[in-house]
């Protein structure tokens, strides 16, 4: 099959932004692609929300300069996303937008501040997923689409997901939440906070403005990756890939003298990396630190942590549900420990007080949280039976 090339939009807003902080964002711009076709009644659009360290890039291979496909350049819900997939681009037509505060495209702490002229940095205004959902519903007014398909995203963004069934219930009409929550437990937030204080704590962080500084946060960024990546996968995962395998600490191919002077710096050496998984998660760490904006990190981080459409009701989910109006897939992974299946299951008891639709798959798989981005037959083929028995039944029923 031909390989899908995208380029990214750009979509300008001058009419400002009222965040929940209050704050206000004179005007912005969003990043976006889109995959597909939008039909003749603008109803087959569905949009994918993003989670923490992704982007607008969902599908596809990118486009150079060219024209031409970047090679290994594929999106990072490739394998769900594109033509003949669970999602189909051949009947749907799928939008990925990046997020404010991002640091892909959007409108974040790496842009200038129309006021001061010097990038943002810190001084960039609190966001939140409510903020994010908001901006959003204006790209997709721009693109003259009255009401989504479905909104669907994994982890954070199932959260946005859920919060466009809540903020605009008219727009949407299927919400695929996977591997997510209706807020973070204690432990998820304190998780945050570690990696956040990583970053805070590093000497080039100047306060949030290391840009002007002319300095790069990368130490703070790489730990706070490496935690994170830890949270990510599943204990079975890191046993069967890595157990306590050490890494080989000399090449065959060397001579005598240098592998004996390999071990000597070795066995004097405080930075050794002496096992698999230390190499792993330092190889993840340095990778991050090369493209990730440590404001954005904060950012993403905080909007994860305040999350929480229940806390207005007394802490009741059932009542903050309330307002949905949307058909529902909830997807959990029995080994995602960051996002628990009981956590899903939540939200599927407080749907269905609400005489909701709700459909729920919890696949045993021993991935962890990252099981939402692999390539599970049982997880793909459930993605992919909603969306042709009942999302595709329903726009046959509108268009009849």
């Amino acid at each position: 099959m031909k390989p899908v090339i995208v380029t990214p939009q750009t979509m300008r807003f001058d009419q400002p932004l009222t965040l929940q902080s209050g704050a206000v964002l004179p005007s912005y711009e969003l990043v976006y692609e889109t995959y597909g076709q939008l039909n003749a009644d603008r109803s087959n659009a569905v949009l994918i929300c993003h989670a923490l360290n992704a982007s607008h890039h969902v599908a596809g291979l990118k486009a150079d300069a060219n024209g031409q496909a970047i090679p290994r350049s594929e999106g990072w819900w490739d394998n769900m996303i594109g033509p003949g997939k669970a999602v189909d681009t051949d009947r749907f037509f799928v939008i990925g937008v990046n997020n404010l505060g991002s640091c892909f495209g959007s409108t974040g702490p790496t842009h200038l501040n129309p006021a001061t002229s010097q990038p943002w940095g810190a001084d960039f205004p609190v966001v939140t997923v409510e903020d994010w959902v908001d901006a959003q519903a204006r790209l997709i007014d721009a693109l003259g689409i009255r009401q989504l398909a479905a909104v669907m995203g994994g982890s954070l963004g199932g959260m946005q997901t859920l919060s466009w069934t809540l903020q605009y219930p008219d727009r949407v009409r299927h919400a695929v939440v996977i591997a997510s929550a209706p807020n973070l437990n204690a432990e998820n937030i304190a998780f945050n906070e570690v990696a956040r204080r990583a970053i805070i704590t590093d000497p080039d962080f100047n306060d949030g403005h290391y840009l002007r500084a002319g300095t790069i946060p990368r130490r703070g960024l790489r730990i706070a990756r490496m935690i994170g990546h830890i949270t990510y996968l599943s204990d079975d995962v890191m046993n069967e890939k890595f157990g306590r395998a050490l890494k080989p600490l000399v090449d065959a191919a060397r001579t005598d003298e240098a592998q004996a002077i390999e071990r000597l710096a070795y066995q004097y050496s405080t930075q050794a990396i002496e096992f698999q998984i230390e190499s792993y998660l330092r190889y993840q760490g340095d990778k991050f630190s090369e493209y990730f904006d440590a404001n954005t990190y904060l950012l993403i981080t905080r909007a994860l942590d305040y999350f929480d459409p229940a806390r207005r009701y007394g802490g009741s989910l059932s009542q903050a549900l309330a307002r949905a109006s949307a058909k529902f897939l909830l997807v959990s992974f029995t080994t995602d420990w960051r996002f628990s299946p009981a956590r899903s299951r939540e939200l599927v008891k407080a749907l269905l007080e609400n005489r909701l639709d709700v459909s729920y798959a919890e696949i045993d798989a021993p991935h962890g949280h990252d099981a939402f981005l692999l390539d599970d037959p049982r997880y793909l083929a459930a993605v992919r039976t909603y969306f042709e028995r009942t999302i595709a039944t329903d726009l046959k029923g509108e268009a009849a």
